[in-house]
C-alpha cells in the first residue's frame, strides 16, 4: 500500500515541535533536579530518533530534503542522519532480514565467527541477548560497533560515510550552543542520549527473529501504550515493512483492519503487549546470538565462509 503523498501529515509535524520543546525543557530544569532533566531529556532523544526514522521513509513530507532539514540537529550525537538512513534502507531491502552481514540491523552473528570469539565478547553478546542486558549494554556495544565501522570504512575512502559524519558534526553546533546556555552539563546530556538508546533497544530487541521463512521474521506486538507513542507504532513492526511508505499514526488501523493477513504473513509472530515482552524476556535471551538457521553447504562450511 502506497503512501498517500498528497497529504500533509501534519501528525508528525506537531509530534516534532512537541519533541523538541520537551528536548529544551529537559535540559532547562537541570538545575531543579539532574535526575529529572536526565529523564526527560533522554526521552525526548528517543522519541527525536523515532521521528528520524519517519523522516528517512519520507515523512511528514515528499520532499527528502526538507524531511532531512526537520531533524538535521544531532540530538543523538552518534547517530549521522544520512548513516541512519542509508543503513535503515539497506536493512528494508534486505530480503533475508537477520542475515550477520547484509543486514545492518543484524543482532545475530555467523555460527563459525561464534565459536572463535573471546570468551570475555562471548558473555557480554549472550548478556547483551537479554532485554535487561540489551537495555544496559546495548547502547555501548551498539554505538562501538557503529563508530568503529565507519571509521574503518571512513579509512578505506568511503566519502559517503565521511560526509554524513562531517554534517553530523555541523548538526552538533546548535544542540552544543543550546547546551551552553541551558547549562545541562556534557556528562549529563551524555547519560540522556545513553538512555534514550536504551529505550530504544526495547524497541529493537525482538523486531526480528530467526525464522527458516524470510516473511515469518518480523514481528507484531500489540501495544497502544506509551512504548507504542515512543516507538511511533513500530511495534507493528511487520506492517511497518510490508508498507514502509505509511505515515505511523496510520499503521495501528491498517493492523486493525488486516490482522488475520498480517499474522498469516509473519507466521503468528506476535506479542500481546510489551509488558508480556518484559516478563518473558527481562532476564532470559530470546534465542541464541549465533544464527540458529543459518545457512550450510552440503560440505558443512557456511555458505559465507
Amino acid at each position: 500500500m502506497p503512501s498517500d503523498r498528497s497529504e500533509f501529515e501534519m501528525p508528525t509535524v506537531l509530534m516534532l515541535a512537541a519533541t523538541y520543546a520537551v528536548w529544551g525543557l529537559g535540559t532547562l530544569i537541570w538545575g531543579q533536579s539532574a535526575v529529572l532533566s536526565v529523564l526527560v531529556t533522554g526521552i525526548a532523544i528517543a522519541q527525536f530518533l523515532s521521528l528520524q526514522h519517519e523522516a528517512l521513509h519520507d515523512h511528514p513530507f515528499a520532499n527528502r530534503h526538507l524531511n532531512e532539514a526537520l531533524v538535521f540537529p544531532s540530538l543523538a550525537v552518534f547517530v549521522p542522519y544520512r548513516r541512519f538512513r542509508t543503513t535503515h534502507l539497506q536493512h528494508h531491502r534486505d530480503p533475508a532480514l537477520t542475515d550477520p552481514y547484509d543486514d545492518p540491523e543484524a543482532n545475530y552473528v555467523d555460527p563459525q565467527v561464534w565459536v572463535n570469539l573471546s570468551p570475555v565478547r562471548r558473555f557480554l553478546l549472550e548478556v547483551n541477548n537479554t532485554l535487561l542486558g540489551r537495555i544496559v549494554l546495548g547502547p555501548l556495544l551498539g554505538t562501538w560497533a557503529f563508530v568503529s565501522g565507519d571509521v574503518r570504512l571512513i579509512m578505506a575512502g568511503e566519502a559517503k560515510v565521511l560526509q554524513a559524519w562531517l554534517l553530523n558534526l555541523v548538526g552538533l553546533v546548535p544542540v552544543v550552543i543550546w547546551l551552553s546556555w541551558a547549562a545541562m552539563p556534557l556528562w549529563g546530556y551524555g547519560l540522556a542520549i545513553y538512555l534514550a538508546m536504551g529505550l530504544l533497544k526495547i524497541r529493537t530487541f525482538l523486531e526480528h527473529r530467526a525464522h527458516a521463512s524470510h516473511r515469518a521474521r518480523t514481528v507484531i506486538i500489540e501495544d497502544r501504550g506509551p512504548f507504542s507513542v515512543l516507538f511511533l507504532n513500530n511495534n507493528f513492526h511487520v506492517v511497518h515493512h510490508m508498507h514502509p511508505g505509511v505515515a505511523w499514526y496510520k499503521l495501528p488501523k491498517l493492523y486493525t483492519d488486516r490482522k488475520a493477513h498480517y499474522l498469516r504473513r509473519n507466521d503468528g509472530y506476535i506479542y500481546r503487549s510489551y509488558a508480556q515482552v518484559f516478563a518473558q524476556y527481562l532476564l532470559r535471551a530470546k534465542d541464541p546470538v549465533p544464527h540458529p538457521v543459518w545457512p550450510v553447504r552440503k560440505d558443512g562450511r557456511d555458505e559465507a565462509s
